[in-house]
């Protein structure tokens, strides 16, 4: 089944009105629910979930150092809409098949609120999980203009409840951004891009087994799932009518496995301008931007002097990342089109500015401690491979415990064939350097010998990250302050596949 091409518009994402706001403080109920969307124009309407009736969800925006209250509210049925695993640590048959629990991915937010992966609940919270504490979440929001995204975390069933629909983005403003005089109101587009499959009547297909089927098992976890659509904002391959006029794009990699390396087929540069953490100190023009899933990217496109253009969004990473099929042009190699047919409502005064702004970097030397983190591969009792963090399984006593308002500098040592995005919640980092080393040797004899010398984050990735791509064959540096909350919080390997069996560990600070 082969759908058209830029048959559907772009979707333009709403943004959710809260419930009540005072000078004190903002409060949403956002609700969980199963429904129909028209995912293509060819296709069925797809049964999937979402917050508050829509895939992806609303946006939602906030103000830096607004209190913002939000009661997340499961009302999806108790059976899933895919295929689960009840081998996988969190997702065993004593544990309700639906629940879920909100994480909002880049936020510095008390632990309580944090969306910790035992802390789940389910339909009108009958049943929660042993780490759940609380209803209404407290988000702070003490954090530079930045583009988040809130999604699904309910231990050993997250890879199933974001593919299912529950993504969307949380977006915070500032002042100092405002005074950019960037690209804003409707020439400001965020973008959600994810890969999916679909069975012939329209409804989701996810695998209920790996390629080399585990015969003892009905469904089994798989090592990666690789889709063969790509949607932005929901749509299957969707084009956008924009104006010849420069435009800004939020990007968010939503995927569960898939990486992107997205470029214009017109050649020309897309110029961003801030990473996960928000605003780079200065823009950068570059033809392509990778990004691994969660990583985020704030970019404008100069459609000026286009008019009547067509351009395709491309992207030519492999799958899986790196060493997988490079992606078909015809299908996963196109990402949507931009379609320059608008006539100019107004003269665009909107700017790419020279400087954004100050970005302090954290000195390697006030770093108190170093931790060397493996990031390893092993065998289950099935022969299924799969992936650890540290060497050490979720249930594993905790290893990492910061204090408060301390820096550390972790290496994170990739003793596997894949690239793995890893989060770490509460904080943002500054990637210091990659190194190529010696895997055989360090397996061998633990120790790092180094093969080359040490490589400097890409431009796309200076500045504030909370992710970020640990690559084969290479320690990946990064250095972060612990703070400004104390409690228990989680890092874990992006690929949801990844994290959902076993690539995640609990860290608390102290």
């Amino acid at each position: 089944m082969v759908l058209s091409k830029f048959a559907d518009k772009l979707p333009i994402l709403p943004v959710l009105k809260p419930c009540r706001k005072d000078q004190s403080h903002t409060y949403y109920e956002v609700k969980m629910t199963e429904f129909k969307q028209s995912l293509h124009s060819e296709l069925n309407d797809t049964t999937v979930w979402g917050y508050e009736g829509s895939y992806p969800g609303p946006t939602i925006e906030v103000e830096s150092g607004e209190k913002v209250f939000v009661k997340w509210i499961n009302n999806l049925p108790e059976k899933h809409l895919l295929p689960i695993d009840y081998t996988v640590h969190g997702a065993h048959l004593d544990v309700p098949e639906v629940r879920t629990v909100v994480h909002v991915h880049g936020a510095s937010v008390e632990p309580e609120s944090d969306g910790y992966p035992e802390a789940w609940f389910t339909k009108g919270f009958k049943q929660v999980g042993p780490y759940y504490t609380k209803k209404v979440y407290r988000y702070d929001n003490y954090m530079r203009a930045c583009t988040l995204w809130y999604h699904d975390h309910a231990l050993g069933i997250t890879r199933l409840n974001v593919y299912a629909g529950l993504a969307g983005f949380y977006i915070i403003r500032d002042q100092h951004e405002r005074s950019l005089n960037l690209p804003c109101g409707k020439y400001e587009i965020p973008l959600i891009i994810q890969d999916k499959s679909f069975n012939k009547d329209g409804s989701l297909y996810y695998p209920k087994q790996p390629e080399k089927p585990v015969p003892e098992l009905e469904t089994s976890v798989v090592p990666e799932f690789i889709g063969d659509t790509i949607l932005v904002n929901g749509k299957v391959w969707p084009y956008l009518e924009v104006e010849p006029r420069k435009y800004r794009f939020r990007l968010l990699n939503a995927s569960n496995t898939r990486f992107y390396r997205l470029k214009l087929d017109s050649g020309q540069l897309l110029y961003q301008i801030g990473t996960d953490g928000g605003l780079m100190e200065y823009p950068i023009g570059v033809q392509e931007i990778m990004l691994a899933p969660a990583e985020r990217a704030d970019v404008i496109i100069d459609f000026t002097n286009l008019e009547g253009k067509n351009i395709i969004m491309t992207n030519d990473a492999p799958a899986p990342f790196p060493g997988g099929d490079p992606p078909d042009p015809d299908t996963v190699g196109t990402v949507m089109q931009f379609r320059v047919t608008l006539p100019l409502s107004s003269i665009d005064t909107s700017v790419i500015p020279s400087y954004l702004g100050p970005l302090p970097k954290l000195r390697e030397r006030s770093a108190s401690k170093i931790r060397y983190l493996t990031l390893d591969d092993i065998t289950d009792q099935y022969g299924r491979e799969f992936m650890l963090l540290d060497n050490k399984r979720w249930d594993d006593p905790i290893t990492e415990a910061p204090k408060l308002g301390s820096t550390e500098i972790w290496y994170l040592i990739n003793l596997t064939n894949d690239s793995h995005p890893i989060h770490i919640h509460l904080v943002d980092f500054q990637i210091l350097d990659r190194r190529p080393f010696d895997v055989e040797r360090f397996k061998k004899e633990r120790v790092i010998h180094y093969t080359g010398p040490s490589i400097p984050p890409e431009p796309q990735e200076r500045g504030w990250k909370d992710t970020v791509r640990a690559n084969p064959n290479q320690v990946t540096r990064m250095i972060m302050k612990f703070g400004p909350y104390k409690g228990l919080y989680v890092w874990h390997c992006h690929i949801l596949e990844h994290e959902d069996y076993e690539m995640m560990r609990p860290f608390v600070v102290i």
